[in-house]
């Protein structure tokens, strides 16, 4: 129960990485706030929480400053405190953001930098200024392997979620003094419904079998795996962890990981 009386916010909680982290901090005693655009995604992610827990919810843009701000807003004053910040929600760009470097898209850009760079960076800004207050509070991002190493996703998407692991640390540097600490865990090939079209073609394709195979425990991730780091991230087994880049990853971002290099 590390997160008895605490208050944490949550985007991208409608489902996946997002819905699995609501879901153990819950089961850690938090109070959530729950966002995501896809309001059905919300309440199917209420009615799993734990008998009793104290849920606020909001179906919203993440990547516009003033819902932001006045989302934050809300949650202060429903709450009164503001303990926990988790940036999980983004976006993929689609199947047309996987395009080489001289067929890449401006507008599919935009699109995801606004969810998986700005969105964060704005919850940032607004949660931290009611952690300043408290002289407290923990922000976990959700990055990715694609932000440290290329191959596990568009140029878009990795771009953001490297931005995001430098916002991270910079972050962590500028709000230290007010004992806030800023992570990021890197998730590598976890199933969620962003990665449900690599998981449909596998298993259409009779490839299930290698999902996975190219990192050192030669399988795919649970998000309920990405959860447990990020709520150790954000709870005070982590008091002396700050600017840091988890990879969640089963050693893929360990070795060179070339087909065919080890035997």
């Amino acid at each position: 129960m590390r997160f008895t009386d605490r208050v944490a916010l949550v985007t991208g909680a409608g489902s996946g990485i997002g819905r699995a982290t609501a879901l153990r901090l819950a089961a850690e005693g938090a109070k959530l706030a729950l966002v995501d655009r896809n309001e059905e995604g919300l309440a199917e992610t209420v009615a799993l929480l734990p008998a009793g827990t104290e849920a606020w919810q909001r179906a919203m843009d993440v990547s516009d400053e003033a819902v932001v701000a006045a989302c934050v807003a809300d949650v202060v004053a429903h709450f009164g405190r503001l303990d926990v910040l988790c940036n999980n929600a983004g976006i993929t760009g689609g199947p047309t953001s996987y395009a080489i470097a001289t067929e890449q898209d401006g507008e599919i850009w935009q699109q995801v930098m606004a969810v998986n760079l700005y969105g964060p960076m704005y919850f940032t800004k607004y949660a931290a200024r009611q952690m300043q207050k408290q002289n407290g509070g923990a922000i976990v991002n959700t990055a990715s392997v694609a932000g440290i190493r290329s191959g596990a996703g568009g140029n878009a998407y990795s771009a953001s979620k490297a931005g995001l692991i430098n916002f991270t640390m910079t972050s962590a540097c500028d709000l230290g003094q007010w004992n806030i600490r800023v992570n990021a865990v890197c998730p590598g090939l976890i199933e969620t419904g962003m990665t449900k079209p690599v998981f449909d073609y596998a298993r259409a394709n009779a490839k299930e079998h290698k999902l996975g195979s190219r990192c050192e425990l030669r399988r795919y991730g649970r998000p309920e795996e990405v959860a447990a780091a990020i709520a150790f991230l954000a709870s005070d087994d982590a008091s002396y962890i700050t600017g840091q880049a988890l990879p969640v990853d089963g050693g893929n971002t360990a070795s060179l990981n070339m087909p065919g290099m080890k035997v």
